[in-house]
């Protein structure tokens, strides 16, 4: 038996590639190592297409990508190309998948002249994509629709485990603006604290599945950070990239105005971070929040490059990036989080799965801060987003969601921009005072987020 392939967004996104771009461009889809790129690129061609082949650069013969080092006679490369994978392609109805394909850049490049051709679909899945010594030699080509793949959000992990309730219920809620009520908020929140757990890599959710034990859920998931601290040394052979990965929890602990250099390692110039950024961004590993300095619609015009809060592309790594140091038996968190213990310090868990799921959502991540007049801690609003010409300003509590003094007072300063006030918390929906308190696992379906 085969192992389960996950239904996710992206399919909707790959068929209008195929209905409406697929004879002018190859589809490129970026995303971090492990977010089921591959599972769904295949499962899609088998599901669209007469036929396919899927060449694996990172294991494939040495026969198949020499192919790649003359492609000027195309009816030669194909005829090769079949007999070497011994699958049959049949012109407009056969689709090519070159998956890791930034280990070839060769293959890259020949995208131009395959695309042109006419004959067959291409399909390319990548990660650190934009690794300067993957594409410092070649032509990248035009002729890419590119996507984007994030792990599974909450609504997919429903999918996953079965749950054919849950998603209807949030969604008449949400409809309706009512709260749950205390028996079906707590059961929602359960199952949304276990996809914190869990987070939606397909392996580990996978995993949970087949064994129901978190230990060997975190098991993978350590699997997946070895993985991707592996890759960093491709970026960064000093082991600086894989030093700011570590300590993101640790800077979100802090409560600290954007990202402490020195955590990652002493001594740290932001010159140093600022060249290594824009390829830990490609990997689609982190996920970043920039500083806006002046709030608005334009906030990405306004945005200090220079002062960010990093966050992981998937709240599941983050759990165990954050408690990496110590072994499951002594990780109190999966307890904590499960029967709803979680201290209010450990409440940056629940900041990171809701950048992870505003990114998911199609937004950039901006947020804001405030010198306070009576103390000197600063003021802050953890996410911004823009609906047309007004902004919402998002503050985050696992914690007393009553108390919100720094939302209160961008309000006051911004009335004019804003369109809606949230406070995203643990607790039931309701709307006081002209502010939406939002449960957490509304988040991925609240369309004005």
């Amino acid at each position: 038996m085969g192992k389960p392939v996950f239904r996710r967004k992206i399919y909707s996104e790959i068929l209008e590639w195929k209905e409406n771009r697929s004879d002018k461009y190859a589809l490129l889809i970026k995303g971090a190592r492990r977010v089921g790129k591959s599972t769904i690129a295949e499962e899609f061609a088998k599901k669209e297409f007469k036929s396919y082949i899927m060449i694996d650069f990172a294991h494939t013969s040495k026969a198949i990508k020499d192919l790649f080092d003359d492609t000027y006679d195309l009816d030669f490369f194909f005829l090769q190309l079949q007999q070497l994978t011994g699958t049959r392609l049949f012109e407009k109805e056969s689709v090519i998948i070159f998956d890791e394909v930034q280990l070839l850049p060769k293959a890259r490049q020949a995208i131009k002249y395959l695309v042109a051709d006419g004959r067959y679909k291409y399909i390319e899945t990548g990660s650190l994509i934009s690794i300067r010594k993957n594409t410092k030699d070649i032509l990248i080509p035009s002729e890419e629709h590119k996507i984007s793949m994030y792990p599974m959000d909450f609504e997919e992990f429903l999918w996953a485990i079965g749950d054919e309730v849950s998603i209807g219920t949030i969604k008449m809620l949400m409809e309706k603006k009512r709260p749950a009520g205390n028996s079906v908020h707590r059961s929602l929140m359960r199952t949304f604290r276990l996809y914190m757990l869990i987070g939606g890599m397909p392996q580990a959710i996978e995993t949970y599945l087949e064994q129901n034990n978190l230990q060997a859920v975190d098991e993978i998931k350590r699997d997946i950070v070895d993985l991707y601290e592996e890759d960093f040394t491709k970026i960064s052979p000093s082991g600086l990239a894989g030093d700011i990965y570590d300590a993101i929890p640790s800077n979100l602990s802090g409560n600290a105005s954007r990202y402490v250099l020195s955590s990652a390692r002493e001594g740290t110039r932001s010159g140093q971070v600022r060249d290594l950024l824009p390829d830990m961004l490609s990997s689609y590993t982190v996920n970043i929040a920039y500083h806006a300095n002046n709030p608005g619609v334009g906030m990405a015009l306004e945005k200090d490059a220079g002062r960010y809060k990093l966050f992981t592309s998937d709240v599941g790594l983050f759990v165990t990036l954050a408690f990496r140091d110590k072994n499951y038996t002594e990780n109190t968190i999966y307890n904590k989080l499960l029967s709803d213990k979680l201290e209010a310090n450990l409440g940056y868990v629940y900041e990171n799965v809701v950048a992870q799921m505003l990114v998911a959502k199609g937004n950039n991540l901006f947020y804001y801060t405030m010198e306070s007049d009576s103390s000197n801690h600063l003021n802050e609003i953890d996410f911004l987003t823009s609906v047309g010409n007004k902004i919402c300003p998002i503050e985050v509590k696992s914690g007393n969601y009553r108390v919100h003094k720094s939302l209160d007072v961008f309000c006051d300063k911004f009335r004019s921009r804003i369109c809606e006030k949230y406070v995203v918390h643990t607790k039931d929906y309701k709307r006081e005072n002209g502010i939406s308190y939002i449960p957490v696992y509304m988040v991925p379906f609240y369309k004005r987020l």
